[in-house]
C-alpha cells in the first residue's frame, strides 16, 4: 500500500508542514531507476540550511519513496534532472548571514503537497504554477513536471503517452453510495478500486464479496474499512514472504507505526534491504503458492463437471429411450423428426425433453446419441485422469515448498531450481515436459486443444509446441490466447472441433462479452513470429474466418 491513494492521501498531509517554504534546489539520478530531489531553505547560490530529501524509485517491478537523512552524491555517473524548473528561477535578495545585498537563490518555493482524488499521484506544487508529479501507475511509474496542466519533462523519457497527461485531469470522482454498490451487484471492487490487493484481501477476510454476509453487512465492514482509513496506523508487514506497508493490521505484523513518513522510510529500508537470497526464496515461494491454487480450482472444476454429467440422462441412455419409443415420435415426408420429443425417462420414471436433428430419422438421432456416448465415456476418462495429475500436481508442489523452506543459502538455492527447472516451469518458459501442465487443454473427439495462458506462454505455445500441420485460431484484431488444435496422422479436423476451439479462442479474448466474434484459422505453417515483435505478437500470411460465440 506504500503507492496506495489512501496512503498518499495520509502522506501528503505529512509532507505539507516539512516542505512548505522551502526551495527546490537539486534534483538529481546517479541510478538508471532512481531520482532524488533536494530542497532546503536557501541562504545563498549553492549554500543553504539542512536539506530535506526525497529519493523516489521508479522501477516497472518496484516503486516507491524514501526520505532520507542525507544523501552522498556521487561525483561521477551523477546526472542533474529537471534543470528548466529549477534554474530558471532567481530571487533577488538581502542575506542576513552574509550580510551582502543581492544574493541569489535558486529553484522555486514549495507551496503545497497534495494526493489526487481516488488516483495514485503525488504532487509537490511550486510558485509561478510548476508541479513536480510522482505517478506510481502499475509498472509505469515516472515523475513529470508540469507547467499549469502541461507536462514539460519527465524522468522517464521512455513512457511516451505520459506527455499526453494533463493535470487537472488526475482527479478521478467515483460515486461511492449505497445506491451505486447496490448498482454495481454488491461488487465493492467495482467502486472502490483504489482499495488494492492489500485492502481486498483483509475484506475478504472479514467475509465480503464470499457468501458469508448479506449485502447491509458487507457495506458496514466496508465502511469501517474506509473509516480506519481515514485515520489509519502504519503496519511493516509479511504478506506472501514479502515486506507489505499496510493501514490495516494483516499478515505477519513486524512493527507498527503512527506517522506516514517514517512508515515509508522503514518500509523502503525493508524492502530493498532483502537480500538477493531472501528476494528469489520468496519470489520461487509465491509463484509454487500460485500454481497450487490454479491446481485446487482445476480439480474442483473437473469435479462439478462430473457431477453436472451424473445428473441429467447421459447420451447413452438417450439413446435407449429413443430407440424404446421409436413408435411414439411423430414424422413427416419434409420433416424427418422433430426438433424435440418429450418422452419417458423409464431409468428415472420422469419426462424427459430429448432435443433432436430434424435432418435425421429417429433411428438416425439414437445413434448419434450413442456416438455422442462414446466421446462421453473417454471425457469421463480425461476429467478423472486431469484430477489424478491435479492431485499429484499438489503433493508435488507441497514437497517443493518444504524443500524451498529448508534452504538456506543463495548457492544451494539455484542448484535446486537448476535441477528441478523450477523457474521456468513456474513462469511456463521452460520448452520441455507435459504440455497439459503449460497450458489450458480441453480435449473434443479425441482432439486435444491447447490455449495460452498469456502473452509469453502464447509464444511457448505457437514456437515451441505447435507444428506446422497443426491448426492455429486467434480472436481476430484484439488481444486474446493463441488456440491450437493438435494434428492426428491421417485424420481431417472435424468442423465441430474446429468451431469448440474458436469459440475457446473468442472466450480467451478482448471479445470475450461480444454475441459473435470473428475468429482467425489457419495451419501453424502460416503464423510467423518475426524478429522484434513483442511478446504474443505474431504475422498471419494466410488465414480462414470463422464467427462463432465465445463460450468458456
Amino acid at each position: 500500500m506504500h503507492t496506495n491513494y489512501y496512503f498518499l492521501r495520509q502522506l501528503a498531509v505529512a509532507l505539507e508542514p516539512d516542505l512548505t517554504g522551502l526551495r527546490f534546489l537539486e534534483c538529481f539520478s546517479q541510478d538508471r531507476d532512481e531520482v532524488i530531489l533536494v530542497f532546503a531553505q536557501a541562504k545563498g547560490k549553492l549554500n543553504y540550511y539542512k536539506p530535506f530529501y526525497v529519493k523516489a524509485t521508479l522501477r516497472p517491478d518496484f516503486s516507491g519513496l524514501m526520505f532520507p537523512d542525507s544523501v552522498q552524491r556521487a561525483r561521477t555517473n551523477s546526472a542533474d534532472l529537471f534543470e528548466d524548473v529549477i534554474t530558471s528561477h532567481t530571487v533577488d535578495s538581502f542575506d542576513s548571514t552574509t550580510g551582502e545585498n543581492g544574493a541569489k537563490w535558486p529553484g522555486r518555493a514549495v507551496v503545497g503537497v497534495r494526493a489526487f482524488l481516488n488516483e495514485r499521484c503525488l504532487a509537490i506544487l511550486l510558485e509561478d504554477n510548476y508541479t513536480m508529479l510522482f505517478k506510481f501507475f502499475g509498472n509505469r511509474p515516472n515523475l513529470l513536471a508540469f507547467y499549469n496542466n502541461t507536462v514539460i519533462d519527465s524522468f522517464n523519457q521512455k513512457l511516451l503517452t505520459d506527455r499526453n497527461l494533463v493535470l487537472d485531469a488526475f482527479d478521478r470522482p467515483i460515486d461511492q453510495s449505497w445506491e451505486a454498490y447496490v448498482k454495481a451487484g454488491f461488487d465493492h471492487r467495482k467502486l472502490f478500486p483504489t482499495f488494492g490487493k492489500v485492502v481486498n484481501q483483509q475484506l475478504t477476510e472479514l467475509g465480503v464479496g464470499t457468501g458469508k454476509l448479506t449485502a447491509e453487512e458487507q457495506w458496514n465492514v466496508i465502511q469501517q474499512t474506509l473509516a480506519q482509513l481515514e485515520r489509519p496506523r502504519y503496519y511493516l508487514t509479511r504478506l506472501q514472504h514479502i515486506p507489505t506497508l499496510s493501514l490495516v493490521p494483516i499478515g505477519d505484523i513486524q512493527r507498527e507505526f503512527e506517522g506516514p513518513i517514517e512508515a515509508a522510510n522503514r518500509f523502503y529500508a525493508a524492502y530493498n534491504g532483502l537480500n538477493t537470497f531472501e528476494r528469489e526464496k520468496g519470489e520461487l515461494l509465491r509463484l509454487l503458492e500460485k500454481r497450487r491454487k490454479r491446481a485446487e480450482s482445476l480439480i474442483e472444476v473437473n469435479l462439478q463437471r462430473m457431477i453436472t454429467r451424473e445428473e441429467g440422462a447421459s447420451h447413452e441412455e438417450i439413446g435407449h429411450i429413443l430407440m424404446a419409443n421409436l413408435h411414439d415420435i411423430p414424422t413427416s415426408p419434409n420433416v424427418k423428426s422433430p426438433e424435440t420429443v418429450t418422452l419417458t425417462d423409464f431409468y428415472r420414471d420422469r419426462p424427459i425433453i430429448i432435443k433432436l436433428k430434424t435432418d435425421l430419422t429417429p433411428q438416425k438421432n439414437a445413434e448419434n446419441y450413442y456416438r455422442k456416448a462414446k466421446n462421453e465415456k473417454i471425457e469421463e476418462d480425461y476429467l478423472n485422469r486431469q484430477i489424478v495429475a491435479n492431485e499429484a500436481e499438489l503433493n508435488r508442489i507441497d514437497q517443493q515448498k518444504a524443500d524451498l523452506e529448508a534452504i538456506l543459502t543463495l548457492k544451494e538455492l539455484r542448484r535446486y531450481v537448476k535441477q528441478h527447472n523450477l523457474l521456468g516451469e513456474l513462469t511456463g518458459t521452460q520448452t520441455g515436459g507435459d504440455a497439459s501442465q503449460l497450458f489450458k487443454e480441453v480435449v473434443i473427439n479425441n482432439f486435444r486443444i491447447l490455449i495460452g495462458r498469456n502473452a509469453k506462454n502464447n509464444d511457448l505455445l505457437t514456437q515451441k509446441y505447435a507444428y506446422k500441420e497443426d491448426l492455429w485460431l486467434h480472436a481476430r484484431d484484439v488481444p486474446g490466447s493463441h488456440v491450437v488444435i493438435k494434428y492426428q496422422a491421417g485424420k481431417p479436423f472435424p468442423k465441430n472441433v474446429i468451431e469448440r476451439a474458436g469459440e475457446l479462442a473468442a472466450w480467451y479474448s478482448k471479445r470475450r462479452t461480444d454475441s459473435l466474434c470473428p475468429v482467425t484459422v489457419t495451419p501453424k505453417k502460416f503464423v510467423r513470429k518475426p524478429k522484434g515483435l513483442a511478446e504474443g505478437q505474431v504475422v498471419i500470411e494466410k488465414e480462414d474466418v470463422i464467427l462463432v460465440e465465445p463460450k468458456e
